[in-house]
């Protein structure tokens, strides 16, 4: 597809757009429920569940706003890879239930596809592009 740059900007685009759509959604959730954000925290066992919060709060709006926009792209997939990562680690750990290993490897997958976006930058469409970034 190296032979076709529109249609590789509008992929690329598109990608990051439903990549984003899901942080964007599970953030704005988060935010019109925070007790129950941090009591699912805490129900994990995890550290600082209030702490915990705020930064899911803002990984997930920002992290998603800059996906939307393709600005600051490398750094926004790296730190939503992160992310998606110690989610993983941190809420999908019980595999003997098989919802849970389907959350695990979700989140793995999302992983890939932001480690494709560190990789090979945000594409046409994007701030970064008109930056000279992408």
């Amino acid at each position: 597809m190296s032979d076709k740059p529109a249609l590789q900007s509008a992929l690329a685009v598109i990608g990051r757009l439903l990549l984003a759509a899901i942080f964007l959604s599970s953030g704005f959730e988060k935010l019109a429920d925070p007790t129950g954000t941090i009591g699912y925290i805490a129900a994990a066992n995890l550290p600082l569940p209030s702490v915990g919060y705020a930064i899911a709060l803002v990984v997930e709006i920002g992290g998603g706003i800059l996906l939307v926009l393709g600005y600051q792209t490398r750094w926004a997939a790296l730190v939503l890879a992160v992310f998606s990562l110690a989610s993983a680690l941190g809420f999908h750990t019980d595999f003997a239930d098989q919802n849970q290993m389907i959350h695990f490897m979700k989140n793995l997958a999302i992983a890939g596809g932001f480690l494709q976006i560190v990789a090979f930058g945000a594409g046409g469409f994007s701030l970064d592009e008109r930056a000279g970034r992408a």
